[in-house]
């Protein structure tokens, strides 16, 4: 086995291993604030069992870093050759490892330390000070594949702002219009595609966070509002008690939720996720229930400004080209990926395309 590391911080100890469920009757007013930061870390292997020539694999490394999340290191091991590649588009950051087409049992092990705090804007407090550059405005405007910003798009955005004059008025108005007219549709692959000019030319306006918060994404571009998808994993339980917004063991493989940010000038990057609102309805309690739910409003409420960090953010990339691929562009990098010969395996089958994920929670 060969190893390379940049683990750029000291040893962790004392870790913690439960994942405690807490139960409505004991939950907290959902009210995500900065409190102090918290350690984790996430371990996912690879494996290729079936290999059938030369085999690569992408494992997404944390590549966001500001007033939510610090990066602390990476390391890995197996029997490939690896290295840190990057998209050269919007810097995702990711583990590629190759195996030649002799190897029969290809293994790749990925561990990343970051630590995480509560975000939570303050909308009182506006400083007309912040402000985003013209060019980085431009590229969180501009349409991808998946989210374009014309056509059904731009008329859909201009009729949920409809009277909202103020940029902080237009951005609350979409987010209000996504969690008032979609739904989470339970029988949706791992996070859905993302396509939304599709979504709202069939009126199918179901799916999960991959599809809902890139809804919100595509209506603030088309309305000139910069705004951007963040993929991620969640890792740890929810602090307030929501059972729905976080996980209950540290085998977080399936943990994927994808949010969303819209800049608005005087606050900065804002974080929404009208996406985890409809999580709430459908899967808090043990039948889906209704905005009215005494249990959604608090929700709604906060995540229009505000995320609790028991999640790891990725990358906010968009069609990204694998490096050493020659298959297509995957919409977004938030899964493992691997190939085996010419032949890309389905990361949302990880039972077949072998790999686990698992997360803890480290006290210094």
């Amino acid at each position: 086995m060969r190893r390379r590391s940049f683990l750029q911080a000291g040893a962790a100890a004392s870790v913690l291993g439960t994942f405690p469920r807490l139960g409505l009757a004991q939950q907290l007013p959902y009210d995500p604030r900065p409190s102090g930061w918290r350690t984790f870390e996430v371990t996912t292997r690879v494996e290729i069992l079936k290999p059938a020539g030369a085999s690569r694999a992408w494992v997404p490394l944390p590549s966001v870093e500001g007033d939510y999340q610090k990066l602390i290191g990476n390391t890995w091991s197996g029997n490939g050759s690896t290295r840190v590649a990057r998209d050269g588009k919007y810097g995702a950051a990711m583990v590629l490892s190759e195996w030649s087409a002799t190897e029969k049992a290809p293994v790749l092990e990925v561990v990343s330390a970051f630590s995480t705090q509560n975000r939570a804007v303050d909308f009182g407090k506006r400083n007309p000070a912040i402000k985003l550059d013209a060019a980085t405005a431009r590229f969180s405007v501009a349409p991808t594949e998946l989210i374009p910003t014309d056509g059904i798009v731009r008329k859909t955005a201009l009729e949920a702002t409809r009277g909202k004059t103020s940029d902080l008025d237009k951005a609350r108005a979409i987010y209000d219009w996504v969690v008032d007219n979609t739904f989470r549709n339970p029988k949706t692959r791992g996070c859905g595609v993302g396509d939304i000019k599709a979504m709202l030319e069939t009126g199918d306006l179901s799916g999960k966070c991959a599809d809902l918060n890139a809804l919100y994404v595509g209506l603030a571009r088309a309305v000139n509002l910069p705004a951007r998808d963040v993929y991620g994993l969640r890792v740890a339980r929810s602090e307030f008690g929501y059972r729905s917004l976080g996980v209950g063991s540290p085998n977080v493989t399936r943990a994927q939720h994808c949010r969303a940010e819209v800049f608005l000038t005087g606050y900065g990057w804002v974080p929404v996720d009208p996406a985890d609102v409809r999580k709430v309805v459908l899967e808090e309690k043990a039948q889906p229930t209704t905005l009215a739910d005494p249990v959604v409003p608090p929700v709604r409420a906060k995540l229009f400004g505000s995320w609790e960090m028991n999640w790891l953010a990725y990358n906010e990339a968009h069609d990204i080209k694998l490096p050493g691929s020659s298959g297509p562009a995957v919409g977004f990098l938030m899964y493992p990926q691997a190939e085996t010969g010419s032949e890309r395996l389905d990361s949302l089958d990880p039972d077949n395309f072998k790999y686990t994920i698992t997360a803890r929670e480290i006290k210094a």
